[in-house]
């Protein structure tokens, strides 16, 4: 088995990884990262439906999850949105911003991916593909690390070994949690994990009652203990989803409710009850229509075990369907999983970890960056600017021991 020495060895070529070789080779380390599939950035290319959401100008602390809600303090200061901004402006990649501080790329994800190869092929770093990790052993001087390229196996000692391979979420790409098993070796805690930012699945009865209302989106707001989000929500076959599910779903737990309100903002019981005398011959399904979507309005009436004309409603009447509109309590009985979850919850415990270089506390060298971290952002760009950050904060600090 042939041997090869370097500074720092990077496992897992995605958004955190990538900055990180960038920055560690800084100053003229030798940094090699590796990855086990066949492209680099996978699920950059395909996040923002191609376009990536890569950062979010409102990011603050506030946006994420964590055991320890401190850690992400210093990285997300230290390296920030702007930080970013700039570097994809000096790449001139062309960008807008969507909705709530999101920014997307113009034209494709893949510019994201080049800017980060342009950069790392800049600072001289070794990107080795389709290479997976066998083994890695603790030394006097760094690790031994042995690797697997296409049947080919070699030995790979370094001063530096960077845990950067995600979670357990989208397997299809290749995600398997290998990182927790890393951190476990080594002696550090691992957090529960779960699938996160994924959409919730009902009950058959419940199922078929979303039936009729598949492809049904509305604005909303919905909570669950004291999160809440007010974003739009899809009902599909599978259940409910868009962008309000997915972040509830990260603050979800079993048996526990999700409140809907389907109408934020608007007194529905007094709009009804002023309706009453110029719409009172229509029926309440049709006056609902002019709230929510045909479909909609008529799931709700369905129900609230209500029908009629607006005309022949009680007061009672109007708060029973008040209720079921704004205070729409739904039972969950599980996610989609780690299947279509954008990130995993949960992950290496912070605790055991330095928050300025990412470092794990009781074994020098070794750094632990990115999702596979206890750091969990909400949609629409806060996990990709915690791998900024996280890989940015780590990088520099190994270039600043050379």
């Amino acid at each position: 088995m042939s041997e090869t020495s370097i500074d720092t060895l990077i496992l897992g070529a995605g958004a955190a990884g990538m900055m990180c070789a960038i920055h560690a080779a800084g100053r003229g380390g030798r940094v090699v990262i590796i990855d086990h599939a066949r492209k680099p950035g996978e699920k950059i290319r395909i996040s923002g439906g191609g376009r990536c959401n890569f950062t979010n100008v409102n990011t603050t602390p506030q946006n994420f999850i964590s055991g320890n809600p401190h850690f992400a303090k210093s990285a997300l200061k230290r390296y920030t949105p702007h930080d970013f901004i700039t570097l994809v402006q000096q790449h001139g990649i062309a960008f807008h911003e969507k909705t709530l501080g999101q920014l997307f790329c113009d034209g494709s994800a893949t510019e994201i991916i080049g800017m980060l190869l342009a950069e790392m092929a800049k600072a001289g770093v070794d990107l080795q593909l389709e290479t997976s990790v066998s083994a890695v052993r603790k030394t006097d001087t760094g690790f031994e690390v042995e690797l697997s390229a296409r049947g080919i196996s070699t030995q790979v000692t370094c001063r530096n070994f960077v845990v950067a391979c995600g979670g357990k979420s989208i397997p299809k790409m290749g995600a398997t949690g290998y990182g927790y098993r890393i951190a476990e070796q080594f002696g550090l805690a691992v957090t529960d994990t779960r699938a996160a930012l994924v959409p919730l699945t009902f009950s058959e009865a419940m199922l078929a009652a979303f039936k009729p209302l598949a492809g049904v989106s509305a604005d909303a707001v919905v909570s669950c203990g004291k999160a809440r989000f007010a974003e739009a929500l899809l009902f599909t076959h599978r259940g409910l989803s868009g962008p309000a599910i997915l972040q509830i779903s990260s603050y979800w737990r079993e048996t526990n409710p999700v409140t809907v309100d389907l109408l934020p903002g608007r007194d529905v019981f007094d709009e009804l009850k002023a309706m009453r005398k110029s719409h009172g011959r229509k029926a309440i399904a049709t006056v609902l229509g002019e709230f929510l979507p045909n479909r909609l309005a008529g799931y709700v009436i369905d129900q609230a075990g209500i029908n009629g004309n607006l005309a022949d409603l009680s007061d009672k009447a109007l708060v029973a369907i008040s209720a079921a509109i704004g205070q729409w309590q739904i039972y969950p009985v599980g996610t989609e999983g780690y299947r279509t979850a954008e990130v995993t919850l949960g992950g290496v415990d912070a605790g055991g970890l330095n928050s300025r270089s990412m470092q794990a506390s009781d074994v020098p060298g070794l750094y632990f960056i990115g999702e596979v971290v206890d750091v969990t952002g909400w949609l629409g760009g806060y996990n990709f600017q915690w791998a900024w950050s996280s890989g940015w904060a780590a990088g520099t600090a190994i270039a600043e021991s050379e």
